[in-house]
């Protein structure tokens, strides 16, 4: 429902927050009107998310610090697309950039994740295609754990395969809608602007409530077709067992035919 809402241009912090389930482990925020508020509580409830796409939205970076926080498995940001977008992710670099305990001796092949005060822990890949050459020295200098937009390879990364979530072709929430039919979220025109409710008017619904029961009907809607889907499995099943004996039946009358000629002779 909430890739949806987002393909809909309807998802803000109260749908998203609304939304949230614990076990979510992807979120795709992109182009939407969600702001940092909506971020972080969704942060906390989801707890286990590893990729978060915050590309084409208003998110700051302090939205992105309390992410990390909350987020200990996240391993993919994908981030820019906007100017205002395009800020945030510079101003990230000091969030991701580790500190360490003691410097003396270290080196970045022998540290491992404990030895971080601070910084984007399990970041791994981070997508901002339109990265300033600048910007990219320097996360490639100060954050050399995290990968700026990887390519694709048959031998992966660094040893190390690119995650789909970890590539730019595809939206991070299409998994959630590849069954379903985008003539369903498609608009036409405008978005129309909600209008006030009347004094006399009853109780509007919540947003999350209108999707579950857009989500219902919807359900309601396809449930002929599955039980059509099924009796036809049931027939073909019937069928090719039907054939099945009957093939059985002919081997067996076969064997006693040639069993009798072979006694006669």
């Amino acid at each position: 429902m909430a890739a949806i809402a987002r393909r809909r241009k309807l998802l803000n912090d109260e749908v998203i927050v609304s939304l949230a389930d614990s076990s979510w482990e992807f979120l795709d925020i992109s182009g939407s009107d969600v702001s940092d508020i909506g971020l972080v509580k969704v942060a906390e409830i989801c707890k286990f998310l590893r990729a978060v796409d915050i590309s084409r939205t208003r998110i700051t970076s302090g939205g992105v610090s309390d992410l990390v926080q909350h987020c200990h498995s996240l391993e993919t940001l994908r981030c820019g697309g906007c100017p205002r977008s395009d800020y945030t992710a510079r101003w990230c670099l000091d969030i991701f950039k580790p500190k360490l305990h003691n410097m003396e001796g270290d080196s970045w092949e022998e540290l491992v994740t404990a030895e971080f005060v601070n910084g984007a822990k399990s970041l791994r890949w981070l997508v901002w295609p339109k990265i300033d050459k600048a910007t990219l020295e320097m996360y490639a200098t100060e954050c050399p754990r995290i990968v700026v937009n990887p390519k694709p390879s048959p031998f992966g990364f660094r040893g190390t395969k690119v995650p789909r979530e970890a590539l730019p072709d595809v939206a991070l929430d299409d998994p959630a809608v590849e069954d379903i039919d985008p003539k369903t979220w498609v608009l036409y025109g405008s978005v129309p602007k909600a209008m006030p409710p009347l004094l006399s008017s009853p109780v509007e619904l919540s947003m999350a409530e209108k999707f579950r029961l857009a989500f219902v009907e919807r359900d309601n809607r396809l449930a002929p077709k599955r039980a059509k889907n099924i009796r036809q499995h049931q027939r073909r099943a019937e069928r090719e067992w039907a054939m099945m004996d009957a093939r059985t039946k002919a081997l067996a009358l076969a064997s006693q035919a040639s069993k009798s000629f072979h006694i006669r002779s």
